[in-house]
């Protein structure tokens, strides 16, 4: 994996010491996460900074943005170091009991035919349901 430094300068984007604090936590968690978790896990960041740093990640295609149905985004780097594009996408699903966003990384976003004129920016394809573990508790 590229180091967080050279995965900034690559997209164009100056390596200051808070982006690089968010990405590099970023790095650290296996699965899509809000803004309030990346700020709890980033205890001294101001909030709007953070919110600011995601949003231009974001624009630059180092983290795409998962709407789960939980009311708030999630956000999880992007697969590719160098392009994040709709291949590099995965189906995500959300926990509606335990509220968890898992990645499905080998699951594949299918194919969508769209009308002449129409192009495709992103895509957010979510399965909902319950996990195994919700699932196995039976509660």
């Amino acid at each position: 994996m590229m180091d967080a430094e050279q995965r900034l300068s690559i997209k164009g984007l100056k390596p200051t010491a808070m982006r690089l604090l968010v990405l590099r936590a970023l790095q650290g968690f296996d699965a899509p996460v809000s803004l309030a978790d990346l700020c709890e896990e980033l205890d001294t960041a101001d909030k709007s900074t953070v919110f600011r740093i995601l949003t231009l990640f974001h624009q630059h295609h180092i983290v795409h943005a998962i709407e789960d149905g939980s009311g708030s985004l999630k956000y999880e780097l992007c697969a590719g170091e160098h392009d994040c594009t709709i291949e590099d996408m995965h189906v995500h699903f959300y926990c509606e009991r335990c509220q968890r966003t898992f990645c499905l990384d080998d699951v594949h976003i299918p194919q969508v035919a769209l009308p002449a004129g129409f192009s495709q920016n992103e895509v957010n394809y979510m399965v909902k349901g319950l996990c195994k573990d919700c699932r196995d508790s039976g509660v």
